[in-house]
């Protein structure tokens, strides 16, 4: 084998490894040890931009392959049952994200042949967090797997209220440099890798210990109903009434909570097919003083126009309308060159409109609540948006597109960093699991079995005040991280000029 197969397959290798570090693993030294080896292989390597460029794509085909191969479940149960189609679109899918990590090593060692080895040691933390904050954006943003999500159980959790889940990966990132430092230049290095490591490990600790929000009164009720309808029968009108039972049944001993949460699209019609449920849910749940959340489409698809909703029914009244889409699932992107795939996956309502609220929120026991329906929790500053008037999160889900995979898991964990980065409980409400209530420090307090149907009952609060994160957002983070860079590359320039003069 050559010196060249032998270093991709060391980045492949790393990659395929990088997902233990998330849920449900959790092994979080992982998400430290796979990068380090990266930025060993094209520091340490000399290698050439387009060199660098294989071995982080490499790289990202192990992390993306073994990170999100459950995408080709739904592909292949909900869309084409073939496996030539739901593997290959799969495999098209993870070899551009694994662009990313391409464009992240093809950069550094750009940065290592013009400034040396210790400045690209010094930006590689800054280059992969603008690497992560541009997937989390480009053609409508796929922020899965971000390093940070990780650390949600590890000692760097503390920096999320201060940094946001991207500062986290740049934290990850610099131990993960600093111990590349420590085998690729050796002596004094190895003094600055524990150095590096220690502080931002103690750096975590003590910020952990912080309690940047505050308790809003006495704690709250909430019951979130789990129904378990199976995704090939949702959408099947014969079986509407069987499901909305279900409902209803699980609901019925728990009016006197807070707050009743049924999941996304709990209901499989649009209002003005069931306008007399609504009336005897809001009539029931007014009449116990609770506020019931209910996931349904809305709008008027007669004309084209409709929406994946969260309606408030009962002692208060709303509704909010999703308004970041999942590209593929909830609308198609180049509709009309792309018609043919479309009716190919045969999704039903695959043609959603984007809300157009601002605030994002919905009234909630007399408080706002900040509302996020599935994907919209992975973007961490669309759910700032709604603080500080939101006094808790909620997310209402529907993973039974991906079955009995890492996907529901690794969806939990990314709610987690919501909660864990606002400083709010999150309530988090699902048809098959993960049913979950989160603390505003990111821990599950009370979760539901997946794939059972029943009813989640728990207390949370209602907390005020703003964490860093929320106030700043990613604007910080990533000014610093283009300040880093330009200061590594022109320290280098300068040293460069130096050593020719002498």
């Amino acid at each position: 084998m050559s010196g060249r197969a032998r270093r991709a397959g060391l980045a492949l290798g790393a990659g395929l490894l990088l997902p233990l570090a998330f849920a449900p693993f959790g092994l979080w030294p992982v998400a430290v040890l796979a990068p380090a080896v990266l930025i060993a292989l094209v520091v340490g390597g000399g290698t050439h931009p387009r060199g660098a460029f294989w071995l982080g794509w490499c790289f990202g085909l192990g992390m993306f392959g073994a990170g999100v191969w459950w995408i080709q479940v739904s592909v292949h149960q909900f869309g084409v049952p073939f496996y030539v189609f739901s593997v290959g679109v799969t495999a098209l899918f993870v070899a551009g994200m694994a662009l990313y990590p391409g464009l992240f090593a093809a950069t550094l060692a750009a940065c290592a042949a013009r400034a040396g080895p210790v400045r690209a040691l010094l930006a590689a933390p800054a280059l992969w967090v603008l690497a992560e904050l541009l997937r989390g954006w480009l053609f409508t943003g796929f922020p899965w797997l971000s390093l940070g999500y990780g650390q949600v159980d590890g000692p760097l959790a503390g920096y999320a209220p201060l940094l946001g889940v991207s500062g986290i990966s740049a934290v990850v990132m610099a131990v993960a440099s600093g111990l590349a430092g420590a085998v690729l230049l050796r002596g004094r290095a190895v003094g600055a890798a524990v150095a590096v490591s220690t502080v931002a490990l103690a750096g975590g600790v003590a910020l952990a210990r912080l309690e940047p929000t505050h308790a809003l009164g006495a704690p709250l009720d909430a019951a979130l109903v789990q129904g378990n309808v199976p995704q090939s029968v949702k959408w099947d009108p014969a079986r509407r009434a069987q499901t909305i039972a279900r409902y209803r049944e699980l609901s019925a001993a728990h009016w006197d909570a807070d707050v009743v949460i049924w999941p996304e699209t709990a209901i499989a019609a649009f209002p003005q097919e069931v306008p007399e449920l609504l009336e005897a849910l809001d009539a029931e749940a007014a009449a116990a003083g609770s506020t019931l959340l209910i996931g349904m489409p809305s709008g008027e698809p007669w004309n084209g126009e409709y929406y994946n909703s969260l309606f408030a029914l009962g002692a208060t009244q709303g509704r909010y309308d999703k308004r970041h889409l999942v590209p593929f699932g909830e609308f198609f992107p180049f509709k009309r060159q792309l018609e043919g795939i479309a009716a190919l996956l045969d999704i039903p309502l695959s043609d959603f409109s984007a809300g157009r609220s601002d605030a994002g929120t919905l009234p909630v026991a007399n408080h706002l609540a900040g509302i996020s329906i599935c994907y919209e929790d992975a973007f961490g500053r669309e759910t700032i948006a709604a603080l500080p008037a939101a006094a808790l999160l909620v997310n209402v889900s529907n993973d039974a597109w991906f079955g009995d995979t890492i996907a529901p898991h690794q969806h939990l964990e990314i709610a987690r960093m919501r909660a864990l980065e606002s400083g709010r409980w999150l309530l988090r409400g699902t048809n098959t699991g993960i049913t979950a209530v989160i603390d505003h420090r990111g821990r599950v307090t009370a979760r539901a079995p997946a794939f059972t149907a029943t009813t989640l009952r728990a207390s949370f609060e209602a907390r005020g005040g703003l964490t860093p994160y929320a106030r700043l957002g990613d604007w910080p983070l990533l000014g610093l991280a283009l300040v880093t860079l330009a200061f590594s590359v022109r320290r280098g320039r300068h040293a460069a000029r130096g050593d020719a003069a002498r």
